[in-house]
């Protein structure tokens, strides 16, 4: 039984890598390799009830980290459907390709540190659009935009799903995370970025905007209003999710959903003077309709293989077996994290949590601080190895062969840095 599981399981995996090669959405296979592997757990298995009652359990968990992904989603697309990004990205306004660099670098690190890496990438990406007109330049740009975006959500419990599942697990705690890896993740950032600044010569011309007629400046002016409005609300209900679980102790998707109804009465309220087809760009389905719902069930599908793997103690196995052949532990997170560079981070980050016991490595242990880091950064030194990375690349069009040569390298020095800064701050602090 277990070796039909994990032969079904690397097969799904490989279809997953392999996505664009063989045609077939990742997100098809991953909800055939979970189905397929609890189909061979329950058949296979003498307690067929014991199964299902497993099976309960994980879903409960899944459940809630999809939840708090689809309520932070849907409060995103709400905000963008009010322009209020906008009044974020129009305070851009250096010509100086370095002054330009350093500023879309840190105002993705510290957006993916609130919202999450891949929307923040989707919303640089189309403001250097908009900023610069040379392609070989704007690769570069959308590089580092991959990398700011990745490690501004390695420190933050809401900035990637990555840390947002060893939140709701009960492996970190807010507070100590970004104490733990805010300046970790800044060095993975600058030493990319001093690398980059070498290569960038000279200023950009921002694409001249048409103004508004006079008639149309009373609505441009409410408009604005309203952008305002929902960025200043959205944000707060955002940042408000790791204190209404600390204060309520109910689990994250209880604060998300919260800040979502809150979002979506002043959505309500805003537009309450118009009809149904004048709101229907700002209401919550819409909204729904507009986010990645493929993405939420490629995690349903992979987190349910995952605990099918839990389950069948092949996790646990897996973890006794590195931990004699390595031995370190260091090592073991660091590889973890390279391996991120190939293998999507949640699934990897998900087989950690059931290879590594609460009991053993309680909440805030080393060990998940180091693998959230780790896991979270590993993904930028290959194109395909985050959701930024890949969203980043089908919209510039950016080959894999070229960010290899261009940026992985860097990348990766940034990846270690950032490393040897994690081991030394918590030397210092134990």
């Amino acid at each position: 039984m277990q070796i039909l599981i994990i032969s079904i399981f690397i097969i799904g995996y490989l279809g997953i890598a392999l996505e664009h090669p063989i045609k077939i959405n990742k997100t098809a296979t991953a909800l055939l390799t979970g189905v397929l592997c609890w189909t061979i757990y329950v058949v296979f298995s003498s307690d067929k009830e014991l199964v299902l009652s497993e099976l309960s359990h994980h879903l409960g968990s899944v459940s809630e980290i999809l939840f708090f992904l689809l309520g932070a989603m849907t409060i995103v697309e709400l905000i963008d459907a009010h322009q209020g990004f906008k009044l974020i990205t129009d305070r851009i306004t250096s010509k100086n390709k370095v002054t330009l660099l350093w500023t879309i670098a840190f105002i993705t690190f510290f957006l993916s540190s609130v919202l999450d890496n891949l929307t923040s990438a989707i919303v640089m990406v189309s403001v250097i659009r908009k900023l610069i007109k040379d392609s070989e330049s704007r690769k570069l740009f959308a590089g580092i935009v991959i990398i700011a975006a990745n490690a501004g959500g390695a420190w933050s419990p809401i900035g990637d799903v990555t840390t947002t599942m060893l939140w709701i697990g009960g492996q970190i705690t807010p507070v100590n995370i970004m104490k733990m890896l805010l300046i970790p993740s800044l060095i993975s950032l600058i030493i990319p970025l001093v690398y980059l600044t070498f290569q960038l010569k000279g200023s950009v011309k921002k694409a001249k905007e048409e103004e508004a007629k006079p008639e149309e400046v009373h609505q441009v002016i409410i408009q604005t209003q309203n952008s305002l409005i929902m960025l200043f609300t959205g944000f707060c209900t955002l940042l408000f999710v790791p204190i209404f679980k600390t204060i309520t102790h109910l689990p994250p998707y209880m604060g998300i959903l919260l800040g979502l109804s809150i979002v979506w009465i002043v959505s309500e309220i805003l537009h309450s003077g118009k009809d149904e087809e004048e709101k229907k760009p700002f209401t919550v389905a819409h909204a729904l309709s507009k986010i990645d719902t493929s993405s939420i069930l490629f995690f349903l599908g992979i987190l349910i293989a995952i605990s099918a793997l839990e389950s069948t103690h092949l996790l646990t196995e897996l973890a006794t077996w590195m931990d004699k052949s390595i031995g370190n532990q260091d090592i073991i997170v660091v590889v973890i994290g390279l391996a991120s560079a190939v293998i999507d981070n949640v699934p990897l980050v998900a087989a950690s949590m059931g290879m590594y016991d609460l009991t053993a490595f309680p909440t805030d242990s080393k060990i998940w601080e180091f693998m959230a880091y780790c896991a979270g950064t590993g993904g930028s030194i290959l194109i395909i190895g985050s959701a930024a990375g890949v969203a980043v690349m089908g919209m510039e069009k950016i080959d894999f062969l070229w960010y290899m040569r261009k940026i992985s390298f860097t990348a990766l020095l940034g990846y270690f840095a950032g490393v040897g800064a994690y081991l030394l701050i918590f030397a210092l602090l134990h």
